[in-house]
């Protein structure tokens, strides 16, 4: 041992450091902290970049277990599918009404409830509010209590995944033959998905994280998507092969006439409404009481006085004109409960020329009474081929506008004429009419051969419906007919079941695919994830 280490040795022994050395183990400890200290940042840099490369790669929504529906697992990416799928045919559906139910489009659906007149339109009961949840300190403040569009959209997604998942398993289990329907328009919808991001100037991935949420590929869209082709084909299968008696059709309209029956009346009608008026200030000043009785009394004077003109041997729109009402006539109105005016027609008996005045809230009616009837019309089976007008390049302002539209539609019409001569220069069979359908047709029907069934007069645009209800129309006429939407290649299937019948028949259709569908989940278990819906929607 040297000196100096022994040295260095007795001193730590006595507790006494050498300067040096203390110097050098000093810089060593702040080294090591200093190591430390950087280790530390860049573990934590490495964690936010993982974390920031795994959220942005939606690796957590595709991974990440939403709902587990009798034992299979969906993730977060493939449930947002039907929620966005649900969002999206209920804004298409509801686009006048979503307003007057309490939906904001432009607002997360988290922070809206659902309001009484939305449940009452959806046929929802909403469940009670505790309203000891709003002291919950945990509580979102600026999110609702009660029932939000967001927790209707997820229970309607969940509910829909539940019946495909059923009906696919009750399908694989008889052997179901998916029609080649299925695949065509899965490639279609998959073509129509490249072409709508391209139009967007977006990837498709891009385009439907934009629009389905984080997670979702172009391989989970496919998938799901194939799925619901799949689940749409089995249903409509099992509805197609129900069939009823005369006997049966007569039970169903015998058990509920007004469903079925039309009735042919005409109304003078006149508001009772009184109307505001505005202050010097501006202000709107609600009716008085008074006033509104009065105005009531009004109406009530003129819907009587024109009944009486009607019993003195005049029309009703010549009255309708004398007291200033507003006149309506209805040659096949249908029925509609609650509707005073309905219950009236419907309900007491009427006979041809009887005649009333009607009150209904703030409005009445002086209404008169012809005839009771249900439609014994035929409805009609059709196939078509419709070819597009062109994509026009002028507008309504554009000089030569008429002259491209016609040009346009004798395009569309030139093809229909060139697609019908090929069909005829073939089988020139329904089948073969079908299948030419299939390749051809934008519109779509394409997916069922172009058929549509049990079309009742009226149904269709008028050049299509004169077509089709030609006195000396017979099967297997064909044509070519013009309307607003292009060119349609014409096959006549044959005639169907009377109007009502095709009602009724219809409403026992609807009623056993409800029950049908009732059993199929009637035994499936559905278990959430809390952890995975939070990133739903």
């Amino acid at each position: 041992m040297s000196a100096s280490r022994e040295k260095q040795n007795r001193q730590a022994a006595a507790g006494q450091t050498d300067p040096k050395t203390a110097r050098e183990a000093q810089q060593r400890r702040e080294e090591k902290r200093s190591n430390l200290l950087y280790g530390l940042i860049a573990a934590a840099v490495l964690i936010a970049l993982i974390v920031s490369f795994v959220w942005r790669s939606d690796f957590i929504p595709k991974m990440t277990t939403a709902a587990t529906i009798d034992g299979e697992k969906y993730t977060v990416s493939e449930v947002n599918y039907f929620y966005q799928t649900a969002y999206r045919n209920f804004v298409n559906q509801y686009s006048y009404f979503t307003s007057y139910m309490g939906l904001n489009t432009n607002a997360t659906l988290r922070s809206q409830a659902i309001n009484e007149t939305a449940a009452s339109m959806l046929g929802i009961e909403l469940p009670e509010v505790d309203a000891s949840a709003a002291d919950d300190p945990d509580r979102d403040p600026l999110m609702p209590l009660g029932m939000t569009w967001h927790d209707y959209f997820l229970d309607e997604a969940l509910e829909n995944m539940t019946v495909i998942q059923a009906a696919l398993k009750a399908a694989d289990a008889e052997g179901f033959q998916y029609p080649a329907s299925v695949q065509a328009q899965y490639d279609d919808n998959m073509t129509g998905l490249k072409s709508a991001a391209a139009a967007s100037g977006v990837s498709v991935s891009q385009y439907l994280k934009a629009n389905y949420g984080a997670g979702l590929t172009e391989k989970v869209y496919g998938e799901q998507l194939m799925r619901v082709l799949r689940y749409s084909a089995y249903a409509d299968a099992y509805q197609n092969s129900l069939s009823y008696s005369d006997s049966e059709l007569e039970d169903a309209y015998s058990a509920n006439p007004n469903a079925y029956d039309h009735v042919s009346y005409e109304t003078v009608s006149f508001s009772g409404a009184a109307e505001s008026t505005t202050d010097a200030e501006g202000n709107t000043v609600e009716p008085t009481e008074e006033e509104s009785t009065a105005a009531l009394n009004a109406a009530n004077e003129k819907a009587n006085a024109v009944l009486t003109g009607f019993h003195d041997g005049k029309n009703l729109e010549d009255l309708a004109d004398e007291y200033e009402g507003t006149y309506n006539k209805s040659e096949s109105g249908s029925y509609s409960e609650g509707s005073p005016v309905s219950e009236w027609l419907y309900n007491h008996g009427q006979k041809d020329g009887d005649a009333a005045v009607v009150t209904d809230g703030t409005n009445l009616y002086a209404v008169l009474f012809h005839e009771r009837f249900r439609d014994e019309n035929p409805t009609i089976d059709i196939r078509h081929i419709l070819v597009p007008l062109g994509a026009a390049t002028l507008t309504t302002e554009d000089e030569g506008y008429d002259e491209e539209q016609a040009q346009l539609k004798a395009d569309a019409h030139a093809k229909a004429e060139a697609l019908l001569a090929q069909w005829q220069s073939g089988e020139a069979t329904e089948e073969s009419f079908a299948d030419l359908a299939m390749k051809e047709s934008t519109d779509g029907s394409k997916y069922d051969g172009g058929l549509y069934t049990e079309v009742y007069q009226g149904q269709m645009v008028t050049e299509f419906n004169d077509w089709c209800f030609d006195a000396a129309r017979q099967p297997g006429d064909t044509g070519v007919v013009d309307t607003q939407y292009g060119a349609h290649v014409m096959y006549f299937s044959g005639v169907n079941l009377s109007r009502w019948q095709s009602q009724a028949a219809s409403n026992l259709r609807n009623e056993a695919y409800t029950a049908w569908e009732e059993d199929l989940v009637k035994d499936v278990t559905v278990q959430r994830s809390e952890s995975g819906l939070k990133l739903i929607g």
